[in-house]
């Protein structure tokens, strides 16, 4: 299921889809189905490794191999971009690409007027282009200060090699300046202030920007990245499989009341540069058992805990499909460490405040931007169908299909998953049976 955007250069606009009729669902309707028996899965490529390859690849010529890049819409956005000759850079709905694109467009001396849809342009930026302005960057606020649309007028001289960043509010402002920091004829140093959040992506883009010939030293202790000026060396690059994608995969078989079931994940390592990896320690506590085989991982059913506490501080896109088989198994839960979700496609917290409403479950803040509570009630799945809406967010999308283990279960908006794995619904289809209702 593809789209194809026919968009004119615009500020903070919704989203606009072309021929919407043979492209978007209204929504799709899932079918109870608690059985999955030697189930395999080439799940797609990982957006966060692909997008990071795709900077790191642009700052050295362009040069290199990268294979299995991902096909989500946030990936083809950053390729069509890094391409582009145009003025407006206009990443539609793409966070990960408006920050890195927003450092890349600086370091290289581009002019360039960055925007995207009105969600878009509500996510604040100000941390990274005050950041880059410390360095030397040029850059303008065109509306609200502190938020896209951004103009980009590039780095004429460095003006500092010393930058201090918040390292609680996003690790990709970190890894943005990160890996253009080789490329400064100062090279960069930064100082992250606060509690460091998600570092495990920027140990990632450490480790990528690593096998493109740069090394940096991260002194995780003292809070500081140092990068010398460097210059990166074109290279042959094998993207890993998605973890965020196997985390639905690993719900399907927690809620699957089959204690046969078996579903095998393709194209996932062990040693994973991924945080999203933590599924496999987060779900041995929800019921599934993670074996790694030499094609990915295989997931079969073992007995759950009563009750899980988890600090997401460092997988953050997990908290939606977690706190969903949480309540679906009614299992109690503590979660921590995602404040960040209120700043993401959408206020996740509150989204899923309002779904999970509908089959008894709760999301209580306990202390206040730290702490929250998962709880059910009791819900009679298989009652009556559930209906989920998705409020633009891909995850929202994916974290509630698992249900139709249960229930029968209808997913609005269905069309949202293109962002990150755009063939999540067609690869579904080989566990449950899907009725398709276009607009």
């Amino acid at each position: 299921m593809l789209l194809t955007f026919n968009r004119k250069p615009y500020f903070c606009s919704e989203i606009r889809l072309e021929d919407k009729s043979a492209y978007i669902l209204e929504k799709v309707t899932l079918y109870k189905n608690s059985q999955v028996f030697d189930v395999k899965i080439q799940l797609a490529s990982s957006k966060s490794e692909s997008n990071r390859a795709l900077i790191i690849n642009a700052l050295s010529g362009f040069k290199g191999d990268l294979q299995n890049l991902s096909s989500a819409r946030d990936t083809q956005t950053m390729i069509r971009l890094l391409q582009s000759n145009e003025p407006i850079a206009d990443v539609i709905d793409a966070g990960t690409t408006m920050r890195f694109l927003t450092a890349y467009f600086t370091a290289t001396g581009q002019s360039k007027t960055m925007t995207g849809t009105a969600r878009m342009c509500e996510r604040p930026i100000g941390i990274l282009v005050e950041a880059l302005k410390t360095i030397g960057a040029e850059i303008d606020y065109l509306q609200k200060e502190g938020y896209p649309p951004l103009q980009i007028h590039g780095l004429s001289e460095q003006k500092s090699n010393e930058v201090t960043i918040r390292g609680d509010v996003s690790s990709q402002y970190i890894s943005a300046l990160v890996m253009i920091a080789p490329t400064l004829p100062q090279g960069l140093t930064i100082h992250l202030t606060g509690d460091l959040g998600s570092i495990p992506y920027i140990k990632m883009t450490l480790a990528q920007m690593k096998a493109f010939g740069v090394e940096a030293k991260a002194e995780w202790d003292k809070k500081v990245i140092s990068v010398a000026p460097q210059s990166y060396a074109p290279t042959a690059y094998q993207i890993e499989s998605d973890w965020s994608g196997a985390s639905y995969w690993y719900s399907i078989v927690a809620l699957a009341t089959d204690e046969a079931t078996k579903v095998e994940l393709l194209g996932l390592k062990e040693n994973s540069l991924q945080g999203d990896s933590a599924i496999v320690d987060i779900m041995t506590q929800l019921g599934v058992k993670s074996t790694f085989t030499k094609e990915g991982v295989l997931l079969t059913k073992i007995p759950a805990q009563a009750s899980l506490n988890w600090d997401f501080t460092n997988c953050p896109d997990l908290a939606q499909t977690v706190a969903v088989t949480c309540v679906a198994k009614g299992i109690e839960a503590t979660f921590t460490g995602i404040e960040s979700l209120k700043i993401k496609e959408t206020d996740r917290i509150l989204a899923l405040q309002n779904e999970l409403r509908k089959f008894g479950g709760s999301l209580t803040e306990v202390v206040t931007n730290t702490e929250y509570k998962v709880a059910g009630s009791g819900f009679e799945f298989g009652s009556a169908p559930i209906s989920i809406a998705t409020y633009d967010d891909h995850r929202m999308a994916m974290a509630f299909a698992p249900l139709a283990m249960l229930t029968d279960v209808t997913i609005e908006e269905p069309h949202v998953v293109v962002k990150s794995y755009p063939s999540f619904w067609e690869d579904l289809k080989k566990v449950v049976q899907i009725e398709q209702q276009p607009k």
